[in-house]
């Protein structure tokens, strides 16, 4: 196994990318989210990467136009199908025994491989997908809180002994407490465009599929409120971040792209 860092075309520019090399027949190319270069959150993807590799799947990972080391302008998740078709392409030339390829992505990455239909991919593993149009975020690329998450938060408060502790020590903030108990009431939002659209990308896709969900995550819980509960590709990470960065939950991660890499 080694890390190989190289370039590859997309269009008339350059793209930076990084493989991982396995002897297996399946690999995984990861998309990075939001700008995040092909390292991830704390070095979260190159730490995947290197696990996945480890167990035998090679990994190929790549920067987006206009971020990191690739060349381009950074026109955001909606217009990255092209770098995702070179990345394909490329991870393909440069891993020739590779018969299958699954897609992973967190956050706005899952939305991109929602939305271009899992082309070129006999897989997908999607993790807390975004699902808000830019005018349903808090301005700073952050959504805004679900009433309905609001709500169920508070009530798993209300049933743990140390917070009812806490809250009669006086050890809560009753202006925060009075804001988020009156967000709780406003009515939950409308359906965005963006969940629907990414809706009928997946329903387009015909190869196999794994919707992993965060618990903790803002991301996740808005995700969860605009699709179908009874989906059963999904899979909850009770606890975890939206970048799974405790080592439990970096554990289930790994656990769960093994899982569906062998399947």
């Amino acid at each position: 196994m080694s890390r190989l860092h190289l370039e590859f075309g997309c269009g008339s520019l350059k793209l930076a990318g990084t493989l991982d090399t396995a002897p297996g027949v399946t690999g995984l190319l990861l998309v990075s989210g939001g700008n995040e270069v092909r390292s991830g959150a704390f070095s979260g993807q190159s730490h995947l990467a290197a696990q996945i590799a480890k167990a035998g799947f090679p990994v190929f990972r790549f920067d987006r136009r206009g971020i990191g080391d690739s060349q381009g302008e950074n026109r955001g998740f909606r217009s990255s199908a092209g770098d995702i078709r070179a990345s394909l392409e490329a991870f393909r030339a440069m891993a020739p025994q590779v018969e299958r390829v699954f897609g992973f992505g967190n956050c706005d990455a899952a939305s991109a491989l929602m939305l271009q239909k899992g082309t070129g991919f006999e897989g997908l593993i999607l993790s807390n997908p975004w699902t808000l149009d830019d005018d349903e975020s808090d301005g700073k690329g952050q959504p805004t809180h679900d009433p309905g998450s609001v709500r169920a938060r508070y009530a798993e408060k209300l049933k743990n002994p140390s917070e009812i502790a806490r809250l009669l020590r006086g050890g809560v903030d009753f202006r925060k407490l009075g804001r988020g108990i009156a967000s709780s009431f406003r009515p939950s939002p409308s359906k965005s465009n963006l969940a629907q659209e990414m809706r009928e990308g997946l329903d387009a896709f015909e190869g196999k599929v794994s919707i992993l969900l965060a618990g903790k995550d803002r991301t996740a819980q808005l995700f969860a409120s605009a699709w179908d509960p009874k989906d059963g590709r999904i899979n909850h990470c009770e606890g975890a971040g939206h970048a799974y960065v405790e080592p439990d939950h970096r554990q289930w991660l790994e656990a769960q792209i093994l899982a569906a890499l062998r399947a």
